[in-house]
C-alpha cells in the first residue's frame, strides 16, 4: 500500500455521501480509515472498519488504526447519519429524538473527541481538519422533521463550538450541510412523506435537479485540504440552492 502523505477518518462510510468521500480522498492520495455499521469494500489506500459511532471505543479503534498504518491523522469527517420523522413534533414516538441525538450528534461527537486529540499530536496540526457532515436541515425547521432538524441544527453548533475550542491550533473545524442528493437517506426521506420518487425534492433547490454524491463529497475533499483551513468555524452549504 502506497505512503500517503495525508490520512483521514471517514464516518458512515459504507455508502452515500460517506462513501464518495471515502473515494474522493482516496483518488486525492489520502491514506483514509472508514468506519460504518455495515461493510465496505477496502480499496487503494482505504481500509474499513465495522463500527458504532456511537461506541467511542469503536471510534477509537478507527483512529489507532490510522496512526498505526501512516502515522498521522490530518482530517477526520463525521458522516454517519440516520433520519425519521414523517409527523408533527407532538405525535413523535418515544425515543426518536433520544436516537437522532445519539447518532446524528454523539457520533460526530465521539469522532471529534478521538480524532483531534490525534491531529493535535502532529505532525503537522496546521494542516488538520475537522468537517461535521450536517444538513440544509440545520439551518432550517423542515415538515415532520423536527427532531432531525434539531439534531443536525446541533452538529453546526457542534462544528463551531468545536472550532472556537481549536483557536490558535492549526486543527481547524467547519460545517457541511448537503441538500438533496441521491442517496438511501433521501429514499427514506422520500418514504416518510410518503413520496414515490425523491426527485419531487428538486423544486427546493435553486439548481432543479438532485446533488449526487460525487459532488458534495468533492465539497468535503476540499474542506479536509490544508487550504480548507479558510473554512473555519463556518457552514459551507452543498446544497443547489436548497429552499423549504
Amino acid at each position: 500500500m502506497t505512503r500517503p502523505s495525508r490520512v483521514a477518518l471517514v464516518t458512515g462510510a459504507a455508502g452515500g455521501i460517506g462513501s464518495a468521500t471515502v473515494r474522493a480522498l482516496a483518488a486525492q492520495g489520502y491514506g483514509v480509515v472508514g468506519l460504518d455499521l455495515r461493510e465496505a469494500p477496502e480499496a487503494e489506500n482505504a481500509v474499513h472498519v465495522v463500527g458504532d459511532v456511537r461506541d467511542r471505543e469503536a471510534q477509537q479503534h478507527a483512529v489507532d488504526l490510522a496512526l498505526e498504518r501512516w502515522g498521522r491523522l490530518d482530517a477526520a469527517v463525521a458522516a454517519a447519519a440516520l433520519i425519521a420523522g414523517g409527523h408533527p413534533l407532538w405525535e413523535a414516538p418515544d425515543g426518536e429524538l433520544t436516537e437522532l441525538l445519539e447518532v446524528d450528534v454523539r457520533g460526530v461527537w465521539n469522532t471529534a473527541a478521538t480524532a483531534v486529540p490525534a491531529m493535535l499530536d502532529g505532525p503537522d496540526p496546521s494542516g488538520c481538519r475537522f468537517v461535521a457532515v450536517a444538513s440544509a436541515a440545520g439551518s432550517y425547521g423542515l415538515y415532520h422533521l423536527a427532531a432531525y432538524s434539531t439534531a443536525k441544527h446541533a452538529v453546526v453548533g457542534l462544528a463551531k463550538g468545536l472550532a472556537a475550542d481549536l483557536t490558535a491550533t492549526g486543527v481547524t473545524a467547519v460545517a457541511v450541510s448537503p441538500g438533496s442528493t441521491r442517496t438511501d437517506m433521501l429514499d427514506a426521506t422520500a418514504e416518510l412523506y410518503g413520496i414515490p420518487d425523491p426527485v419531487v425534492f428538486t423544486s427546493h433547490q435553486l439548481l432543479r435537479r438532485l446533488l449526487d454524491p460525487e459532488e458534495v463529497a468533492a465539497t468535503i475533499a476540499f474542506c479536509c485540504s490544508v487550504e480548507g483551513g479558510v473554512l473555519n468555524g463556518s457552514v459551507v452549504h452543498a446544497d443547489g440552492g436548497f429552499r423549504p
